[in-house]
């Protein structure tokens, strides 16, 4: 069930959204099981088999978070182990469902490189979401077992877990943001404020994914699609394809982060920020700190520093740190191209941390040159953010290298315009003058650089009172019924990091 298709919008959320808040004025602790049953039964509609494996996770995660709680009586070594095993199985399950795969299938080509026999694939479907749950969990029991929990209530475990608005793809939730807040009484009282914000975000989220997203894709996996396949295509079309999906990924994922956060906000719920504006980053170090905010945060709690983070040295932080975003990128999928994203990634932050350990016994510059500097860095990190999306959007190497090969060749200026929809219909795109495919992307960077985050937007609409908020949300409504009735023109697409 997709946020933005007409079950959702129509159907699921309303009821969903009446029910909590009738039962929440009898009875908090109904209110928050009927959420969590409801968010049970928003996973099952995804995928009914793998519905057992997130409950029977919940439970054994619960109990285990019990069992590695210190208690005096228990000595730490048992604990530990505890601890230990429970993250184990955990990763366990994980490594199968996401990694068996991938593990067969390269011990296959080695065998067969060897001439030996061939191990039979295992063809293991991928449980939808499993990767944010299992994250949401073992930093739970991490917590536990540093006796950071509070609360113990299980429906408010479950409802933590499973809580549809980030279920699927994030953000990857903390205990300490989410469980205290079904404590709250207010949490159970419908609030205008929250109401129209939340009505805010979603149908900014939904404009993004429908009006802007799908649009770029439109030019962006043609050319991917080309590139497996073994076509040939100039330099137009290779960044043409390339800066569409730059765009698509962020609009795709900053419309998914608005919609999670608005449909949490009118339940009365508030989702951490998960996105903000990374492409205006000056540093690559800045970039992570602004895209996929809680996943970063969760490796650099529970990952980096547990391997030591800087206490060691230089050489080992940045070894700590490369070893941290190699995992970050196979974290994305089972594909050496998602390692290789991580490991570009991972040398543009030894390369930006080893300029910020040398940069103070630099003379100082003046003010004009400190701005030119900035924008040197901006547009450095964006360059460097799209080159390595190729790895991250193409399935092969080989395709990564044939799209990256296209963007280093430029064509003729003369010839570049009379091509381009000769290219374009050669792999199934309306053919589209390049001037108005410019004019689209630069309307998608201008709403990217010029404009202010939904986030910003919010926090001014939340002045908003009386008549005039409902007003608005009538208003916003309507722009979130006339979108879906858009979006039913095209195939209802998922969201990217539904995938993940």
């Amino acid at each position: 069930m997709l946020f933005n298709s007409y079950a959702f919008l129509l159907g699921f959320f309303p009821v969903t959204f009446f029910g909590f808040f009738l039962l929440g004025r009898r009875n908090r602790e109904s209110a928050a099981m009927w959420l969590a049953l409801a968010s049970l039964f928003f996973y099952g509609y995804w995928s009914i088999s793998a519905l057992p494996l997130l409950i029977v996770s919940i439970c054994i995660n619960y109990w285990f978070g019990l069992r590695v709680t210190p208690v005096a009586t228990i000595p730490e070594r048992i604990l530990r182990l505890r601890l230990i095993a429970a993250v184990a199985l955990n990763l366990g399950v994980l490594g199968y469902f996401k990694y068996v795969n991938f593990f067969i299938d390269n011990l296959n080509l080695m065998l067969h490189a060897a001439s030996a026999a061939e191990i039979r694939a295992l063809n293991v479907v991928l449980p939808i979401g499993i990767s944010f749950f299992t994250f949401t969990q073992i930093a739970f029991l991490v917590d536990c077992y540093e006796g950071k929990v509070q609360e113990r209530n299980f429906t408010h475990y479950l409802l933590f877990v499973s809580y549809f608005p980030h279920l699927i793809s994030g953000p990857v939730l903390h205990h300490s943001q989410m469980m205290p807040q079904f404590r709250h009484p207010e949490t159970y009282r419908l609030q205008v404020n929250n109401l129209l914000t939340g009505l805010f975000n979603v149908a900014v989220g939904l404009a993004k994914k429908v009006l802007l997203a799908d649009e770029f894709s439109q030019y962006a996996s043609p050319i991917f699609d080309a590139a497996r396949d073994g076509h040939e295509f100039g330099c137009v079309a290779a960044w043409t394809g390339v800066l569409a999906y730059t765009l698509q990924i962020y609009f795709d994922f900053s419309g998914y982060s608005d919609m999670a956060i608005g449909l949490s906000r009118m339940l009365g719920i508030n989702l951490p920020l998960n996105f903000n504006a990374p492409y205006k980053s000056t540093s690559i170090i800045e970039f992570w700190r602004h895209w996929h905010i809680t996943l970063s945060n969760f490796l650099r709690d529970y990952l980096y520093f547990r391997l030591g983070g800087n206490r060691r040295g230089a050489a080992r932080r940045y070894a700590n740190l490369m070893l941290t975003m190699l995992l970050g990128g196979l974290w994305h999928g089972a594909h050496w191209t998602f390692v290789v994203w991580g490991g570009l990634h991972g040398t543009y932050l030894l390369i930006n941390h080893g300029w910020r350990s040398v940069t103070p016994a630099l003379p100082s510059c003046g003010k004009t040159l400190a701005i030119l500097g900035k924008a040197a860095g901006a547009a450095i990190t964006f360059l460097s953010v799209v080159i390595a999306w190729v790895f991250f959007r193409a399935t092969t190497f080989a395709s990564a290298a044939r799209v990256l090969q296209a963007m280093t060749h430029p064509e003729p200026i003369h010839c570049a315009s009379d091509c381009f929809a000769d290219i374009y219909r050669g792999i199934l795109i309306p053919p589209t003058s390049l001037g108005y495919l410019c004019a689209f992307f630069a309307c998608g960077f201008a709403l990217i650089w010029l404009f202010p985050t939904s986030q910003a937007s919010t926090q001014r609409m939340r002045n908003i009172q009386g008549g005039m908020a409902w007003f608005l949300s009538g208003a916003l409504l309507s722009c979130i019924v006339l979108l879906a009735i858009v979006n039913s023109s095209h195939r209802t697409s998922e969201f990217i990091y539904f995938n993940f």
